[in-house]
């Protein structure tokens, strides 16, 4: 429990304004006196889809404090997901600031919300097992399953994130990243049930991160890769003070080591690799001395991993290489729609559909998604490889490959690439070609200007396998 002073202590920062763990309380208990008179109750749902800004806390905790699950929507997302997500969830009320969701269903704007910190009503408790949030999966190969994460199975993910970074109320955090993503909320909550301070962003700017990083003495950076490829390349990254960090944590996507051993050189601020999902949000940590890059870590004390075969779901041995499968108290209760529980388990073992290895001592290895290895005549393609080498090249900015379907069942490998600087696509295909095996280079190498990827950095290969298939048929 809270004593009196710290309920006093500044929790959360917006901007020019600073919000007390009392204080957000006490507008998380008005507000949710306000659901109620509405309609809202227990085992309910109430959809939010609001931009980076303190009301988006106060709700969250405003619906729990209802008894109610809260259905978290990007604010990125158009009228066509939207609707998604409200025929999957079908929740009984509605939170915002996005005029898209106000056009769908009736919703509480959240500029017009009354907040008297009155913390008004009496609540009870939520009950462990009902359901908390239900977020959106990546969507990276179709359209999006909302995942179940009851109060328990949270309040496990928040317990090992803790302890996996050793937070305390000592530390300063930010969060730049939506909150409407799993890791964006998790490290929102984690922080506040540490005692930590954190400051919430708008949206990002890599220039006013770093100067807040400097400013606010942050000691704990999140960054995902669209982040870290921004930090390796600010022409003055070395003209601000990050001296107050103990680590930046790499998560959503695989470290591309080239990339974070540049930011580490021109700052001095070492890396700790983690690895968690929408489904189980702390699967793996880097001890924060003796980090490598090599690998996320070891699994955090909770989750069990177990390593399977790819084809025939046999469990595999220390060192061999298969489909990566879990165990954990904070494990999500299921999908929705919920036909697709049933296929993501394995005799009770949560499927993650990445591939990857254990060693003998307990390192956690990723090779890619199993969903996204590429098969050229037999071999498997990992793309999160390939990138990793295109990225070396100096004239490249971003990157992502893909598989296409071409004879006889094999695929062609593909690379989309921003640049910085001029390049041919032979002078790529040759660059890869000298690192990797040859049935690993591009086949072709489609020039963009940007690479399409989710809030946590994740690329969307289905919206590249789209687009190259409607230039193919042009």
């Amino acid at each position: 429990m809270q004593t009196s002073g710290a309920q006093d202590e500044a929790a959360l920062a917006f901007e020019e304004e600073t919000y007390s763990r009392g204080r957000l309380e006490s507008l998380a208990g008005s507000l949710a006196a306000t659901l109620v008179r509405r309609g809202v109750r227990a085992g309910d749902r109430v959809a939010l889809m609001s931009s980076n800004r303190p009301e988006f806390v106060v709700a969250v905790h405003a619906v729990w404090k209802a008894g109610a699950a809260v259905v978290l929507i990007s604010p990125a997302w158009k009228r066509t997901e939207v609707e998604h997500v409200l025929a999957v969830t079908r929740p009984a009320d509605a939170l915002g600031d996005q005029q898209v969701l106000a056009d769908l269903m009736p919703m509480l704007h959240l500029d017009e919300v009354t907040l008297t910190g009155d913390g008004a009503g009496t609540f009870s408790p939520p009950d462990p097992a009902a359901d908390a949030i239900l977020v959106f999966s990546s969507g990276t190969t179709g359209l999006p399953k909302a995942v179940r994460h009851t109060h328990a199975s949270f309040a496990a993910a928040t317990r090992h994130w803790t302890d996996a970074l050793q937070l305390t109320g000592q530390d300063r955090l930010q969060v730049t990243t939506p909150p409407s993503h799993i890791l964006g909320l998790l490290n929102i909550e984690t922080a506040l049930a540490a005692g930590a301070w954190v400051r919430l962003h708008r949206r990002f700017d890599l220039n006013r991160v770093l100067e807040r990083i400097e400013k606010d003495r942050i000691t704990v950076e999140m960054a995902v890769a669209p982040i870290v490829l921004a930090m390796a390349r600010h022409p003055d990254l070395e003209s601000y003070d990050l001296s107050s960090l103990r680590f930046i944590m790499w998560g959503a996507t695989p470290v591309t080591a080239g990339i974070a051993e540049e930011v580490t050189r021109r700052t001095g601020v070492g890396w700790v690799p983690a690895y968690g999902a929408s489904e189980l949000p702390v699967i793996a940590c880097n001890p924060l001395q003796g980090a490598r890059l090599d690998s996320v870590g070891r699994a955090v004390p909770g989750v069990r991993v177990r390593v399977t075969d790819l084809e025939t779901g046999r469990v595999l041995g220390v060192g061999e290489t298969g489909e990566i499968e879990l165990k954990s108290p904070s494990l999500m209760a299921g999908y929705l729609p919920a036909e697709a529980t049933r296929e993501a388990f394995r005799g009770g073992w949560y499927r993650t559909g990445d591939v990857g290895r254990v060693d003998a001592d307990g390192w956690l290895y990723l090779t890619d998604r199993s969903k996204e290895m590429i098969k050229v005549q037999g071999f498997q393609v990992a793309p999160a490889e390939v990138e990793g080498v295109l990225l070396g090249h100096q004239a490249v900015a971003d990157c992502a490959v893909y598989g296409v379907s071409g004879d006889e069942g094999s695929e062609s490998v593909i690379a989309a690439v921003s640049t910085r600087a001029p390049v041919t696509q032979g002078d790529l295909i040759a660059y890869v070609g000298e690192r990797l095996a040859t049935y690993k280079r591009p086949h072709e190498v489609v020039f963009v200007d940007e690479i399409p990827r989710l809030p946590s950095g994740k690329v969307l290969r289905r919206v590249l396998k789209e687009r190259h298939g409607r230039t193919a048929d042009q």
